[in-house]
């Protein structure tokens, strides 16, 4: 009896973070909807500016996550912050293999293990390199993270909003 009581107890202390984690998706700390004027208060001026499909896009050179240097594009709406993009720099297969290593932990050890990809997402953005892709969709938003050691491309981290994936979405 014991045994039950204690697995009970897991169950229901467990769940409700899990839970609170799915909804706290967030690009740089920023959560879905911030304002590009709060975003650049704290960011600082972007290195570029870029519109294109009724889409602002801040590009900033040299941000961290996960301990790795990288390019960060924010994408914006008149409805405020919709998702982005980070670019890792990396020197090497040896760097570009620690980095994907580094930053799949974090995202692992925040939102678990990434889930079956649904039908349709997985044929679209898992080319080649599967065992070098991870997908999280999650109430908030999606995660796309991937690197193709075959053509040199950087490792990417993808992250958006509920806006921005019904658009991807179709």
């Amino acid at each position: 009896m014991k045994s039950f009581i204690l697995i009970i107890s897991i169950l229901l202390f467990s769940a409700p973070i899990f839970a609170q984690n799915e909804g706290g998706l967030t690009l740089h700390n920023f959560a879905w909807g911030t304002s590009i004027d709060a975003f650049r208060a704290r960011m600082g001026n972007p290195a570029l500016v870029e519109n294109s499909g009724g889409f602002q896009s801040l590009i900033y050179e040299n941000v961290s996550w996960a301990g790795h240097r990288a390019f960060l594009i924010a994408y914006f709406s008149q409805s405020g912050l919709e998702g982005g993009m980070y670019y890792f720099n990396t020197i090497g297969l040896e760097d570009m293999m620690m980095c994907y290593d580094d930053v799949q932990k974090e995202l692992v050890t925040y939102f678990g293990p990434t889930p079956p990809p649904p039908a349709g997402r997985y044929e679209k953005l898992l080319r080649e390199m599967r065992a070098y892709e991870s997908c999280w969709i999650l109430p908030g938003g999606y995660i796309h993270l991937k690197v193709n050691t075959r053509t040199g491309d950087p490792v990417t981290l993808w992250i958006s909003f509920p806006t921005l994936t019904a658009i991807l979405d179709g």
